[in-house]
């Protein structure tokens, strides 16, 4: 009685977690240019799929075709590299334009390694080139950026999308890492609009009654991460709708998973 008891009181406080998740890619995407106008690119997409947005759907947009409508791609013909770019670029064997890109970007250096750096940048991650990227940039010199405010992207893409359909919807911006203790990249939420974050189970009991004190669900990167399985790096899918995850609409941004520096036992 005591388990059954626990289940409902968990499925009370934080919904069943037990529903089947569906995931609609929608390939074929347009090249987005500067300015253009991204929901309407999602809803013709998905209208070409047949697709419907149903209340409760979460739109996960890949970083690159927002960075791409907001301007952030750089030539780098453009760029004039520091003395301090060009002697980190000596070292790492790597462009000193693209280093001095990344300097940019970054409040910090955390470590330095072949052909790249590991940085904080100004939103705070922690990354690999301050998510300075050639891939999937038309041009043979040209990068591209992270938003400026990812969330706040987010956030606008969300509203529109909501305006245009009459659905409550949520945005996440997904970006790939890599992971300082595993192989192999993994998408995550840089930006999100319109659910939680993070799902704080801490004050909650186990199937057993034992109370939760230390776990707390990392759910914006890991409907990321489940989106990515059919994004791909190379399908030309950067939008895929997900449906399923109940989730309580907040105000909250993907900020918010950032750890702080002071509980970081690495830094």
């Amino acid at each position: 009685m005591r388990e059954h008891s626990t289940r409902r009181s968990f499925r009370k406080r934080f919904g069943n977690p037990a529903w089947p998740l569906t995931l609609f890619p929608l390939p074929a995407f347009p090249e987005i240019r500067r300015g253009q106008n991204l929901a309407e690119s999602i809803l013709e997409a998905a209208r070409r799929q047949r697709i419907e947005f149903e209340a409760g759907d979460i739109v996960v947009v890949a970083q690159k075709i927002i960075s791409k409508a907001e301007g952030r791609i750089v030539s780098l013909r453009s760029v004039r590299p520091s003395a301090r770019a060009r002697a980190l670029a000596k070292t790492l064997k790597n462009d000193p334009r693209f280093i001095e890109v990344v300097l940019r970007e970054s409040r910090r250096i955390v470590r330095a390694g072949p052909r790249v750096l590991i940085v904080e940048t100004r939103h705070g991650f922690v990354c690999a080139n301050a998510g300075v990227d050639r891939s999937n940039v038309p041009g043979r010199d040209s990068v591209s950026l992270l938003p400026r405010r990812p969330d706040d992207s987010a956030r606008r893409v969300a509203e529109a999308l909501r305006k245009r359909t009459g659905k409550r919807l949520a945005v996440i911006i997904s970006d790939t890492f890599g992971r300082p203790w595993r192989l192999g990249l993994i998408n995550v939420a840089i930006g999100a609009a319109g659910l939680r974050v993070l799902l704080d189970l801490r004050g909650s009991r186990d199937r057993t009654g034992k109370r939760l004190h230390a776990t707390i669900l990392a759910v914006a990167d890991e409907l990321a991460a489940a989106a990515g399985l059919v994004m791909g790096k190379a399908e030309g899918v950067p939008v895929v709708i997900v449906r399923g995850y109940r989730f309580r609409p907040a105000r909250e941004g993907a900020a918010r998973i950032i750890r702080p520096a002071k509980e970081d036992l690495f830094r």
